[in-house]
């Protein structure tokens, strides 16, 4: 087990009165169609089909993070996805095995391991969750959480590649990038279909090659490494520009010209999928950008090139507007799934024809396939309603003191919970308060789990849905995932509910809890 230890300050209530919200009124049908599994990555990427039925590669753009150069570029990070490869070791390349879901190939300028390694891979899961199944995947995200995940990564996967003092135990060592990728930043997968032929072409390149670190930030960073990559696939299917990037390679930019490029060609099954950063205490992450764009939208750059530099401004500002744009939400919405893509593809073609019936039919099918995925805007504003309602009855069962309290729990539980994980990665917060210890789980699988405390599942859970509610379109997880979010929820206050009608005596105690965590706040 790992533990991240912390003390307990916050106070919670106990009471449940009868509530007048039934939270799966309006979703239940969607809940049961999503199901109560929770391998997200599964439906998604396998296209709600079994995965190992297709083999991709994709693009994988991850958002900017405010750390480092970042503060000023917004470039983000890319990297590769491959659902047919998997890894021998952290630095080899095999074929995956039946159940196996792919992994993500990635370099940085350094891994900090003990020997200066260009790249390393990491199962897919692992990439996305700290995990090796969704299941158990975090439901929180916090620097203690995505701190103790790496840990158990380094034990279990880098014992042989990570000795060093410095590899172990610095911050700076990128290796810690290729673990829960999802709890400091939102991704986007940029995916086509791949041969079994090409897969073992791109394992024995890779094999055979050195893997040795010749990172810089110009002529070999992450984006001309997914290139490389890209084009070793499909020659000329991704190219740098230059002129938006000042003379770079971005990982915007390799992501706009492959979708560019895939959408030439039907045949590569292209669809884009969108992970969500993981609520929680981490700051959210932004939207990437390329050079021209960073400069459009960043004050911090835009005022001294004005002052300095105003003959070029025109041109690169003009340069954004007309060669730069490229929004990885809007492609995710478009195309969320291959059969999407398809339907696209079908509806030109009818309307090329000026086959009217044809084209409503399609309109109708693409979205009704894209909502499957990414919901619809009276959805998404009856889920915030609903849960408007929701809170508020939590409020009047005094299950949390105001709506207030939700804004800062997750920042409470980060300060002041113990982080332990058990041996298959999910996670529990150990909370002391009061002379017990109450212990909540943090992941999917384990948060409703007998030995959770009910009340504090309920309350991650409110404050989850929340954040999910409040949070811009790049930084909120897709339709198929929220629907089990709701459902949790809808368990948690089921739970917690019967836990008080068992424990009636604990009322009293309760109220009072209440009132001063109110104060508090």
């Amino acid at each position: 087990m790992f533990i991240v230890k912390g003390s307990f300050g916050f106070e919670m209530t106990r009471g449940v009165k009868k509530s007048a919200l039934d939270f799966a009124a309006g979703s239940r049908g969607r809940a049961r169609a999503a199901g109560v599994c929770f391998a997200a990555v599964v439906l998604l990427l396998g296209a709600f089909a079994c995965p190992q039925a297709r083999a991709d590669v994709g693009i994988v753009l991850n958002e900017s993070l405010d750390t480092s150069v970042a503060r000023i570029t917004g470039s983000g990070h890319s990297a590769i996805y491959l659902s047919r490869v998997c890894p021998a070791s952290p630095v080899k390349l095999r074929l995956c095995r039946p159940g196996e879901e792919g992994s993500v190939i990635s370099n940085y300028i350094t891994l900090g391991e003990d020997q200066p390694y260009e790249w390393n891979i990491a199962p897919l899961n692992i990439y996305l969750y700290g995990v090796e199944d969704p299941a158990n995947r975090p439901l929180f995200g916090s620097a203690k959480v995505k701190y103790a995940l790496e840990e158990r990564y380094r034990e279990k996967y880098l014992a042989a590649y990570c000795t060093t003092d410095s590899c172990k135990t610095s911050n700076k060592a990128e290796w810690r990038e290729m673990v829960a990728a999802t709890i400091s930043r939102s991704l986007y997968i940029f995916i086509v279909k791949t041969t079994e032929e090409q897969d073992r072409a791109l394992i024995a390149e890779f094999n055979a090659s050195a893997n040795e670190n010749h990172f810089n930030g110009v002529t070999r960073n992450c984006a001309t490494f997914t290139r490389s990559v890209m084009n070793f696939y499909f020659p000329d299917s991704t190219k740098a520009d230059y002129i938006n990037d000042f003379g770079m390679t971005s990982p915007k930019a390799i992501a706009r010209s492959f979708t560019h490029y895939a959408l030439k060609h039907p045949d590569m099954d292209f669809h884009v999928l969108h992970f969500a950063q993981v609520p929680g205490t981490y700051k959210r992450s932004s939207e990437c950008r390329n050079g021209t764009e960073q400069l459009f939208h960043s004050k911090k750059l835009l005022v001294p090139m004005a002052i300095f530099a105003y003959h070029e401004l025109p041109v690169a500002v003009a340069s954004y507007l007309l060669t730069g744009r490229f929004n990885p939400e809007h492609e995710a919405e478009k195309y969320p799934t291959a059969g999407a893509t398809e339907t696209s593809y079908q509806l030109k073609s009818a309307k090329d024809d000026d086959d009217g019936a044809r084209v409503r039919a399609l309109e109708a099918a693409e979205r009704n396939e894209r909502a499957k995925v990414v919901g619809t805007g009276k959805e998404w504003k009856e889920y915030r309603k609903a849960f408007g309602a929701a809170a508020d009855d939590a409020v009047n069962e005094e299950a949390i003191p105001s709506r207030e309290y939700l804004d800062r729990f997750f920042k409470r539980l980060d300060e002041d919970g113990a982080i332990v994980l058990e041996p298959d990665g999910s996670a529990w917060a150990e909370i002391k308060a009061e002379g017990e210890t109450r212990r909540i789980g943090l992941s999917a699988s384990n948060i409703l789990a007998p030995s959770s405390d009910s009340q504090l599942a309920y309350q991650v859970m409110l404050a989850r849905t929340g954040s999910v509610l409040e949070s811009p379109k790049h930084g909120r997880e897709s339709m198929l995932e929220f629907t089990k979010d709701w459902h949790l929820l809808g368990e948690a206050r089921t739970n917690h509910a019967t836990a008080v009608a068992m424990s009636p005596a604990s009322s009293t105690t309760s109220r009072s809890m209440a009132k001063g965590a109110g104060q508090d706040n």
